[in-house]
């Protein structure tokens, strides 16, 4: 590191005002920014604001993606449960949840395409799924994750509102309406009221 010369050698006045000045800026290029750091951390308010934007749109990315596990959970589900389950009460919802395989498929689309839109690479990995020949515990599971669903996308359209990505926010409550109208259907179908199947992981 190089050594600043001592404050006995700043050049003094004499010459004239003009002459003493421009020494005094030649003595600081020399000496003081000599110190300066060859790559400083970024310290404008423009600076860290792009820094932190950064930071939280791969948090974003992050969260989009567990969103779309959830959808390929909820795909593979529908699948399985509109295929498997028994009964002739459960005919009619039967068809229903083959109907929300297709909606959760394009809502897996939609956020796969948020997730690129942000520059990160969309998930394949599903979350778990559970299965059960029970046909009242088939709709309980998709009750439970459709509450999950929706707890996670009202908190997500708040985070991407918080960081200016409000055609985003757009999109989930475009799909927040129709998880929604799923909850409303399961809840039909096991004879209850939304609010009274709200304790499955709480979405209320």
């Amino acid at each position: 590191m190089k050594r600043a010369a001592p404050f006995s050698s700043l050049p003094r006045s004499g010459d004239g005002d003009g002459i003493a000045f421009a020494s005094l800026c030649s003595f600081y290029l020399e000496n003081i920014m000599s110190f300066a750091p060859a790559h400083p951390h970024p310290t404008s308010p423009h600076d860290i604001i792009t820094h932190n934007a950064n930071k939280t749109r791969e948090e974003l990315i992050e969260l989009l993606n567990e969103d779309l596990s959830r959808e390929y959970q909820a795909i593979i589900a529908y699948v399985v449960y509109s295929q498997s389950i028994k009964g002739a009460s459960y005919m009619s919802i039967a068809s229903e949840l083959e109907k929300h395989a297709h909606e959760e498929l394009a809502h897996a689309l939609t956020i796969a395409k948020q997730v690129d839109y942000l520059g990160g690479m969309p998930t394949v990995t599903p979350q778990k799924v559970l299965t059960s020949k029970d046909a009242e515990q088939m709709l309980l599971y998709d009750m439970e994750n459709e509450n999950i669903t929706v707890r996670n996308y009202r908190e997500r359209i708040k985070q991407c509102e918080a960081i200016g990505e409000f055609a985003i926010a757009e999109k989930l409550r475009e799909i927040l309406v129709n998880e929604q109208d799923h909850q409303i259907d399961l809840a039909t179908a096991l004879g209850k009221d939304v609010s009274e199947l709200a304790y499955l992981n709480g979405s209320k």
